[in-house]
């Protein structure tokens, strides 16, 4: 059966939900938030992340070292933690209940009211984890700029810059945001408890039939020959 326009809607906020809540994911595990490379020694890349710090070397292996304790890391990484975890978990409850929420989904004759619902507050969820991903990665951008911009630090001492895992994560909180948008806009487009295409079952016939206008004249109707009684 072919897709509506509400169901078309859907399905697109599904999948850009989807692809935000994996780049936040792939975001938070990667150590690529920060880089550092040195002048003195070109051939040696340092990165730091959420969770550690790595140090790359050319023609040498990374070494990677996990950071041993969480309340000696910079208020910025604490919180950015914090928010990236609730991220996944609000995104995550987003895409179940969107998905239950799909026109096409059908689970014990659920009624449109409700399905249109789940996918009301799914996006609401979906844009409220695009809101917690968006404000950690900013606010380790703007710490980022802020030193790098630093008068007071000699210009000799090398500076941390932007990593890939920052560009990631702001293109994971646009996908969040446009993909609960979209799941927001498609609830708001049935103004009517109207059900989809996709729950319409087979129609049967009326049990009565409507009587037809009669000019007030009487007929018999002949019974048919192969009756029986």
């Amino acid at each position: 059966m072919a897709w509506s326009f509400c169901g078309k809607v859907q399905l697109g906020g599904l999948l850009l939900s989807l692809f935000g809540w994996v780049c936040s994911c792939v975001s938070t595990a990667l150590p690529q938030w920060k880089t550092l490379n040195l002048e003195l020694n070109e051939m040696e890349t340092w990165i730091m992340g959420l969770w550690e710090a790595c140090v790359t070397q050319e023609e040498v292996a990374t070494v990677c070292k996990a950071f041993e304790s969480f309340l000696s890391l910079p208020l910025e990484l604490q919180v950015s933690r914090i928010l990236m975890v609730a991220s996944h978990v609000l995104g995550l409850l987003g895409l179940l209940l969107s998905a239950c929420g799909l026109e096409c989904f059908q689970f014990h004759k659920m009624k449109w009211v409700c399905k249109r619902q789940l996918c009301l507050l799914g996006g609401t969820l979906e844009v409220s984890a695009s809101a917690t991903t968006l404000f950690p990665v900013s606010w380790v951008a703007y710490g980022t700029i802020r030193d790098f911009w630093d008068d007071s630090v000699p210009e000799i001492v090398p500076r941390w810059e932007f990593g890939d895992a920052l560009f990631l994560g702001w293109a994971a909180g646009v996908g969040l945001a446009l993909g609960g948008l979209l799941l927001i806009f498609s609830a708001c487009l049935g103004k009517e408890d109207v059900p989809s295409p996709w729950l319409a079952g087979p129609t049967a016939p009326p049990l009565c039939a409507p009587m037809q206008d009669s000019d007030g004249s009487f007929h018999l109707t002949p019974r048919p020959r192969s009756l029986v009684i």
